[in-house]
Formats: structure tokens, C-alpha cells, sequence
């Protein structure tokens, strides 16, 4: 009876391993730059949203990425001042060869000038576009349709969640953090880590309260499969919170990768005769319109940054500043 009990058990732990699939949703580490300046597998183009004013070569210079350093911090309107806006950005960082945690690897740091008055605050550290589900590698003649994304903010097939982990360096600092997540159909999806008071590497993990185990637990549903399923998930904003008692002032953080656990929504089957994605791209041409208007959106606001740099002044070493920072021509 005993070793019937053990069998049992085993046979369930088993059976809930089964259902759960981890992936990295993002790696900051893999979002660094080329020669060109930007991260070539992330990269959008923009340049037609600048008119024919605009020489080839000039438009060949507008295009974004998911580089790190393109990456921006918003803060809430009571919080956004000239001087909190100018000291709250992120930068990419080298951990040393020698440490003991991610040796060699880029991250992510954070920097959030936070107001020292007492009221709640937020900062909200964000992609330089909406990161498409289904979009299309531009530059690529060989890449798979609507699969530029996947791994870089994008995940496919993700049913329930059910867990979701976070690599973040903390430096005993009192506030909050937390990672909004967005589905298939552009509902957002908030998952609370709690707060950094702590000091160096650790993985904070969010357990989902409403995933259920036992299969007999489960509600059994069938559902149409392609094109009406078209579940993903893509990320949208890491979030960091100051409570009104909190102390204001520079806040620092560093993020390495964010992961997913989840169940599939569609069982991948390896014998699977035909690729219905690749036969249609039913999924990717719903997307185009969406990803038409956001690189519109982009495009716009690109082009008046770039603008405003050919206007910027530069000194007699062809270097231009910019608030706290120099680049140099």
C-alpha cells in the first residue's frame, strides 16, 4: 500500500511537470548593440514616416531597435520635472568576468530620480516601441513570418501563467517593483514582486494564486484551434513603486532576464503535418495593421529626435551634450 501511495505521487508530480514550459521572455544580455549602433534582430525601420524631404542616407539612419540604451524611463505626471525626467534613464552594464553571479554578461541598469516629497510615485522603465507579437524580421529574406520578436519580449502559445521570474540586483532600497506582462488581446497584466530591500543578485518569482494543479480540478474546455487561437504574451513595462513615506531622490536597479512559466494553449506535437502559421500568416497579417500604426506612432516621434540631434550644437572635438551625457561624431 505504501509503495502504491509513492507511485502515485510520483506519477502526479509528474504530471504537473508536464503541463508547465519555462521560457525567457527577455534577456537584456542578448539586446546590445552592432557597428551599427543597434541591436540587428530587433531592429524597425522607420525612415518612410519621414517624408521626401529626407536623402536615403538620412533616412537609412532612422531606425530603432531594443538596444538597451534606447530603452526609456516615464514617470508618473506628479513626478515628471525637468530635473527627475533629466536623472531617470537606463544604461547597459557589464557585470566583471570575475563575479559571481551572470560573469561576463550585459544587464540592465536603472536609474530613477524620484521626487523627495511625500506622495506616491511611479517610474516606469519601457521599450522604445511596443513590441510586436507577429512582426517580421525587415532585413532578413530567411526569417520565419512573424517570428522577429520571439524571445526578445515575445512568447507563443502561452496559456495559463503560471509563474513568472525576474533576476534583479537589488541595493537595499525600500521600493516596490513589478513586471506588466500583455496577452493576445492587448489586456495588460500586472505581476507583483514586492520590494529591493535587499542587497545583490536575486530571483524574485511570482507564483499565479489561481493555477491549479490537480487535473480533475481543472475546467475541460475544447476550442477552435487556428486562426481564432492566436495566444501570446508580450512584455510591457518593468515598473518600480515609491510609497509616499518612502525616501525620494536616485534609485538604482539592475535587471538581467525575465522568464515565464506557463502551460501551452495548443499541444506542440512533433509529427504535426503542417504548419499553419507558415501556410497563412493569418496571425501576422492581423498584426500588420496594428504594427503599421504603432511604427507610425514611433516613426513620427523618431524623426522629430532625430531632427532635434542635427540641430544640437557641437564643440570644437564634434562632441554633442546631451543633459548629463556627451556623444561623440
Amino acid at each position: 500500500m505504501k509503495r502504491f501511495i509513492v507511485v502515485l505521487l510520483v506519477l502526479m508530480l509528474m504530471a504537473s511537470a508536464v503541463f508547465a514550459k519555462e521560457e525567457v521572455l527577455i534577456d537584456f544580455s542578448t539586446l546590445t548593440a552592432d557597428d551599427s549602433g543597434q541591436n540587428t534582430a530587433t531592429i524597425m525601420d522607420y525612415g518612410d514616416e519621414a517624408g521626401t524631404r529626407y536623402s536615403e542616407e538620412e533616412k537609412a539612419e532612422m531606425v530603432s531597435s531594443l538596444y538597451i540604451e534606447n530603452w526609456e524611463v516615464d514617470l508618473t505626471s506628479s513626478s515628471s520635472t525637468v530635473t527627475n525626467n533629466r536623472n531617470s534613464y537606463v544604461k547597459m552594464v557589464q557585470v566583471p568576468d570575475g563575479a559571481i553571479n551572470f560573469p561576463g554578461s550585459t544587464v540592465m541598469g536603472i536609474r530613477i530620480h524620484f521626487p523627495e516629497q511625500s506622495f506616491n510615485s511611479y517610474g516606469f522603465v519601457k521599450p522604445p516601441f511596443d513590441i510586436p507579437a507577429y512582426a517580421t524580421h525587415p532585413n532578413d529574406a530567411e526569417a520565419s513570418k512573424g517570428n522577429q520578436f520571439n524571445g526578445y519580449g515575445v512568447l507563443k502559445n502561452v496559456g495559463v501563467i503560471k509563474s513568472v521570474s525576474l533576476n534583479v540586483k537589488g541595493m537595499n532600497f525600500d521600493q516596490g517593483i513589478a513586471v506588466v506582462l500583455k496577452n493576445e488581446n492587448e489586456e495588460s497584466i500586472n505581476v507583483p514582486f514586492g520590494y529591493l530591500n535587499f542587497e545583490g543578485w536575486k530571483e524574485l518569482v511570482w507564483e499565479n494564486p489561481n493555477y491549479i494543479v490537480e487535473v480533475r480540478n481543472r475546467e475541460i474546455k475544447k476550442h477552435a484551434l487556428y486562426p481564432r487561437m492566436s495566444p501570446s504574451l508580450s512584455f510591457e513595462s518593468i515598473n518600480f513603486y515609491k510609497d509616499g513615506m518612502m525616501e525620494g531622490g536616485d534609485f538604482i536597479a539592475y535587471v538581467k532576464d525575465i522568464s515565464v512559466t506557463y502551460d501551452m494553449a495548443i499541444l506542440e506535437k512533433v509529427d504535426a503535418e503542417i504548419n499553419d502559421e507558415e501556410v497563412w500568416g493569418i496571425l501576422a497579417d492581423r498584426e500588420e495593421n496594428r504594427r503599421k500604426n504603432e511604427i507610425k506612432r514611433l516613426g513620427n516621434l523618431q524623426v522629430l529626435r532625430y531632427i532635434e540631434q542635427q540641430k544640437m550644437h557641437v564643440d570644437g572635438d564634434g562632441v554633442k551634450t546631451t543633459g548629463d551625457e556627451e556623444t561623440a561624431e
